[in-house]
């Protein structure tokens, strides 16, 4: 189900479209505002999170994880266009087409707008295929035909090589101009803050976050100018712009591992935790209920859940009014399935580590004074869990957006209505065995999910260092 705010905040030709997916994206990032505001107020977990941040591996991965968060959040802000109007229809009158576009397709240019016939490589100017062409001569012949846009504006193929080396000048220079600016205006908000009596707290290393924002906003400056005029990663089978579907699936990915995860957390949590402190009955149908999920395969459960909630979407089609509708009901189904099955480990993990924290001395101690047992969850067992939470939230969702690909490889992934890695990964399977093969569309899914895969799982790294509190007897 969507919600349509009237028109108008574009003009008379546009009105929003928000979609249950997006609603959930942005009450995530309030989350997590909330939360980082929480921890500001404990300088025991500032001192953590800053260690985290004082090295330049840990700011890197940092910017790197917000770039995508950021895209995410553009690619989640939707509306409909105003159709042309036809004779005989009313001024006042207004109706919208079915198909939705984004804040991101705004800032991507006409790159998701440029179908081709069919296959092409990338920067080609012809088509991958060979079909029967008419010459101006009427004579018929078997040949590579002209694209419709890739390299449409060139005088002359002669000119392709300068062409590229001048617009990719161009498109770098622009995303540099962008981050210089936005890099100034933060040296000078920290100069200011350190000016005001924050100077005796040990700086970040920011020069690391900088260099890494003006490379990303360079590398993303080259692929809206070179896409728009080229197709840079080749099209599919359909013809539809590879760059433009990988860049659409980064929304896709770190929705289905964020939200899958934090539907993960509290059943997680508060199982484990009331199976560990509590113990007797309670610990014995804790321990039933995940042993009998473990013993179920995953993926036999994930594929029967999923089938079962498309067999409900295709005989309730009144409840969505337009495709992309349907296609994000069933991505969240699945979010919420894969949360529903993946919190068995973590279980095991909290109920045992509870079960050892509340045989200490202090927490002893606080049953003797009379402590209720909510305050000592909440001062003596939670907080020292918190590692083991954070460790594992990281490291699910890298997790996660991997088996999303996995599932779309047997069918049970994403809607194809909805761009996504897994759903490009799975296309690019027999497209590798065709000779010569089809690689273009394998690169872009791969490079982005292993760029975010990569970045989470070094976050996480950091993160385990500065909470895991065996880490720091270790190195001690």
């Amino acid at each position: 189900m969507d919600f349509e705010i009237g028109p108008g905040l574009f003009g008379e030709g546009f009105m929003w479209t928000i979609l249950w997916s997006d609603v959930l994206i942005f009450l995530l990032v309030g989350a997590i505002s909330l939360f980082v505001a929480s921890f500001r107020r404990n300088p025991q977990n500032t001192e953590r999170w800053r260690q985290v941040f004082a090295t330049r591996l840990g700011m890197a991965t940092f910017v790197i994880i917000m770039s995508y968060v950021v895209i995410a959040l553009v690619d989640s802000i939707h509306f409909r266009k105003a159709l042309p109007v036809t004779e005989g229809q009313s001024s006042e009158q207004v109706f919208y087409s079915n198909d939705v576009h984004s804040l991101l397709d705004l800032a991507l240019g006409e790159m998701g707008e440029r179908p081709e016939r069919t296959y092409s490589a990338p920067f080609a100017l012809k088509s991958w295929n060979k079909e029967n062409l008419i010459l101006p001569d009427g004579e018929r012949v078997r040949d590579y035909p002209e694209l419709a846009y890739g390299g449409a504006h060139l005088a002359s193929p002669e000119s392709f090589v300068k062409d590229i080396a001048i617009k990719s000048l161009v498109g770098i220079g622009k995303g540099l101009a962008v981050a210089l600016a936005l890099i100034g205006l933060h040296a000078l908000w920290l100069r200011r803050s350190q000016s005001a009596g924050a100077g005796e707290i040990s700086p970040l290393p920011w020069k690391s976050a900088w260099i890494t924002f003006a490379i990303i906003m360079a590398v993303l400056g080259w692929l809206i100018t070179m896409g728009n005029l080229y197709h840079v990663l080749g099209t599919d089978q359909a013809g539809n712009d590879t760059l433009f579907e990988s860049l659409k699936g980064i929304r896709t990915g770190v929705l289905i591992g964020t939200l899958a995860t934090l539907i993960t957390m509290p059943v997680a949590i508060s199982l484990g935790l009331a199976a560990g402190y509590f113990r007797g009955w309670i610990d014995d149908v804790v321990q039933y209920i995940y042993t009998t999920l473990i013993s179920i395969p995953g993926l036999l459960l994930i594929a029967a859940s999923v089938l079962l909630f498309q067999v409900w979407i295709n005989n309730n089609p009144q409840f969505f009014e337009i495709g992309l509708e349907k296609a994000d009901a069933k991505f969240l189904a699945l979010c919420f399935i894969l949360g529903i099955t993946s919190w068995t480990t973590l279980c095991r993990l909290l109920r045992a580590e509870t079960l050892k924290i509340s045989q200490l001395d202090y927490v002893q101690a606080a049953h003797a004074f009379g402590v209720s047992h909510f305050q000592i969850i909440k001062r003596h067992i939670l907080p020292n869990l918190s590692h083991i939470i954070m460790i594992s939230f990281v490291l699910d969702f890298s997790g996660l957006v991997l088996a999303e690909a996995v599932l779309a490889y047997i069918g049970v992934g994403i809607d194809p209505a909805m761009a996504s890695w897994g759903n490009m990964i799975n296309m690019a399977s027999t497209e590798l065995s065709r000779e010569p093969s089809i690689w273009w569309n394998l690169c872009g899914a791969f490079f982005l999910m292993f760029t975010l895969v990569l970045s989470v799982n070094l976050f996480s790294d950091l993160v385990r260092d500065a909470f895991d509190p065996k880490t720091k007897l270790e190195t001690a």
